[in-house]
Parts: structure tokens; sequence; C-alpha cells
């Protein structure tokens, strides 16, 4: 019987090692994979970091030839006496810059003489119109979307019937935007 009680206890001797051995290969593992998340998510926030500045870099690239076009705008505008050539010039960077946003994906929204969109506009004014009620009459300041994504409402004036309300009676519509 005590070599039975013996044996037992060795095998129990045993069993104890074999699980304490485990709890020390799973305890390693568990650091390592510790380990590793850490440095996935260091790499992560690099990367997203990274991407970022691109991203920066390909609007500024797209921006600065314009700030260049504005520049000498300026220049021609001081040293001229003729507004003319002044204003095509100016028209041409605004053109230039219209051209940079589209190739970055900004698209501008139709205002004038489509419906009023929440989503989409601002509305900071009604006035009396003979374009049916709620037609945008004015664009205050445009609005541009991004991917499908509102990046700025338009600001818009929308038309209201003739003879309803007086001036006193409108009260401006509150900033409704939503990102889509």
């Amino acid at each position: 019987a005590a070599a039975e009680a013996e044996s037992d206890a060795d095998g129990f001797s045993r069993k104890l090692a074999d699980a304490q051995a485990e709890v020390l290969k799973t305890r390693d593992q568990l650091l390592r994979t510790a380990a590793d998340f850490d440095n996935f998510r260091k790499r992560a926030r690099k990367d997203v970091e990274e991407a970022q500045r691109k991203g920066l870099e390909r609007v500024l690239l797209e921006l600065l030839p314009v700030s260049d076009n504005l520049e000498r705008a300026v220049s021609a505008a001081q040293i001229s006496t003729d507004v003319a050539p002044v204003v095509e010039g100016i028209t041409m960077v605004l053109r230039f810059f219209e051209d940079a946003l589209q190739r970055l994906g900004v698209e501008r929204l139709p205002t004038v003489g489509t419906g009023f969109d929440p989503g989409l506009h601002e509305a900071v004014q009604q006035v009396e119109s003979d374009q049916p009620v709620g037609t945008i009459v004015a664009e205050l300041a445009p609005g541009y979307r991004i991917a499908g994504k509102l990046l700025r409402a338009a600001m818009v004036v929308v038309a209201r019937p003739k003879g309803g309300a007086s001036e006193a009676d409108i009260v401006e519509e509150p900033s409704l935007t939503f990102a889509l």
C-alpha cells in the first residue's frame, strides 16, 4: 500500500509539473501575443499618420499653384491701371482652383433653381418670388461634398409666395446641416 501511495504521489507530482509547465507556456504565449498586439497598434497608428500626411501633401500640391497665381494677381493688380486684365487673371485663378477641387474629388452642390434640401442647404433668408415656394433663388455661399459626403452646406436664399408673410414675420431658418 505504501508503494501504491508513493506511485500515486509520483503521478500527482508529474501531473502538477506538467500543469505548471503548461501554465508557463501559456503565460509566455500570452506575453508574446500582447507584445505583438502592441507592435501592431503602434504600426497601425504610424500607418494612419502616414496616410494623413500623404493626403495633406496631395491637397497642398493641388492648392500651392493657386496660391502662386493669386500672388501674381496681387502683384499685377498693384501695378496695373486697367482693371479688366486683373479681373480676367483672377477669374482664371478661380477656374484653376475649381479644377484642383475637382481633381481632389470635391463637388460643388447645385443651388439656384433647385429645390431646397435641408440635408444640403442652409436657408438663411426667404424672399418673395415668382419661383415655386422652396426654390433656391440665390446662393450666398456654395456648398460642397466629397465622395458623396457633405463637406459644407450651401447658404441659400429660398423663395416664398408673394404677398405672404411680412418681413417681420419671416424667421431665419436654423442651420440644418446633416452629413450624408
